[in-house]
């Protein structure tokens, strides 16, 4: 079977979402999904949940806060997050969604809204067990590859060539 072309593939827009909920709510990606599923056909009925088609990409909630991100199809943005907002529980636990912002990708969507950095990685050659290698540098740590696999080293293992 042929994929479609370029200009016949759907475009794709991200909600960056905030969850929070009680300390010792426990919700699971699945029921998660379940809920914006049933908050889009409720509210938009079987057409525009369709046309919506909210999935949920990422997904963490832990101690009572979590973040997620459910993609949608680019200009239903405004019914997708009308839909979200119905969501009042999961799996019986009240939660909270806040809609961060919108974005083009996934990893706009985390560090824009979501506040995860950005990792600084640079391939450097170092010298590890006195051989010259070729490693990947980020955050005081180093990621030296040898034949066929990687050797995770920090500063004191390994010199900066």
């Amino acid at each position: 079977m042929k994929h479609l072309p370029k200009h016949l593939q759907p475009r794709w827009r991200y909600l960056a979402l905030e969850l929070e909920g009680w300390p010792d709510a426990e919700i699971g990606r699945r029921a998660f999904q379940r809920e914006c599923w049933y908050a889009g056909q409720n509210l938009l009925g079987d057409p525009g949940s369709a046309a919506a088609d909210l999935t949920v990409v990422r997904f963490e909630f832990e101690d009572g806060t979590g973040s997620a991100i459910v993609r949608v199809r680019r200009g239903e943005t405004e019914p997708a997050r009308a839909a979200i907002a119905c969501i009042d529980e999961v799996d019986g636990a009240a939660v909270g969604i806040r809609v961060r912002g919108i974005s083009g990708t996934i990893r706009a969507g985390e560090e824009n809204y979501l506040g995860r950095r950005r990792q600084e990685s640079k391939e450097r050659n170092v010298v590890f067990r006195n051989e010259e290698r070729v490693a990947v540098v980020r955050d005081g740590s180093a990621d030296v590859r040898l034949d066929d696999a990687f050797v995770g080293a920090t500063d004191l293992d390994c010199s900066f060539a």
